[in-house]
This record gives C-alpha cells, structure tokens and sequence, in this order.
C-alpha cells in the first residue's frame, strides 16, 4: 500500500463514465421493470460500491467520502452513466467514481438481463479528476 501519511490533506473530486448498451425494446421496458426502477436501484448499488472500493480494489486506501452522486442519461442505444466523488483526503477519489459507474452499469444489467442477454457494458473510464499533487485531468473528448 502506498504510503500517504506525508501528503497534506485536499479536497479531491473525481468524475467518470460508464455505457450500457442495449436494445430499444429494453429501453422502453425499463420504467415497467418487475423488479423495480432499475436506474434507482444502480444509483443506490453505486454510491454503496463507492463507499466499498476499498474492500474490493486490493490496496486501495479507505477514504472519507463526502459525496457520492451518479447521473443517467437515457438515449437511442442505451445509457450514459457519470458517477462523481469528492473527499477531502490524503488521497484521490478516482478509483471511488470509477467503482461506482461499473457497480451501476453492472445493475443496470442484472435488473435487465431477463429481456436481452446481449446486453452490453462499455466503456468505463475517468473523465476528470481535481486536488491533490497531480492537480486536474480532464479528459479530451472524443470526436
């Protein structure tokens, strides 16, 4: 585990992505979902992974989060999810955002799967992260 004890602590924000793709016939079914809102569900299942990357990335420092926040965007092939965090820390949050946008594109799929099979996850990276040594990456955007 790295050592951080020598950092000062800062306000650290991060922000990432996730895709779930799939057919329209399952992007009409979703506010009929038997099992409930599947998006309400994710949302939950990924602020809760975020508060457990530690438990599940090896050598991950546990950190105090102070906000956990996903977004869904609904469109013609699937869903858009941002999942964002902030702490303030000796350490970043990259790791807490990224969990949490795979745990909710992951529910996503399991509350779904009973439609489509073929459903898919995609894509899942940082889109930006503040604070710290490092200071600010954003991602350039994809043309």
């Amino acid at each position: 585990m790295v050592d951080v004890s020598e950092k000062q602590p800062t306000k650290r924000t991060a922000a990432a992505h996730a895709s779930v793709v799939m057919s329209p016939h399952v992007i009409k079914a979703l506010p009929k979902n038997k099992k409930g809102d599947p998006l309400q569900i994710a949302r939950i299942a990924g602020i809760h992974a975020a508060k457990k990357t530690s438990e599940l990335i090896p050598l991950c420092h546990q950190i105090p989060l102070s906000h956990v926040g996903l977004e869904f965007k609904i469109g013609s092939r699937g869903i858009e999810i941002t999942a964002t965090a902030t702490t303030t820390a000796q350490t970043g949050v990259e790791m807490e955002a990224m969990t949490a946008a795979a745990v909710a594109a992951l529910t996503i799929y399991d509350m779904t799967k009973a439609l489509d099979k073929s459903i898919e996850i995609r894509n899942v990276y940082l889109l930006e992260k503040t604070g710290g040594k490092s200071g600010v990456f954003r991602r350039k955007s994809r043309s």
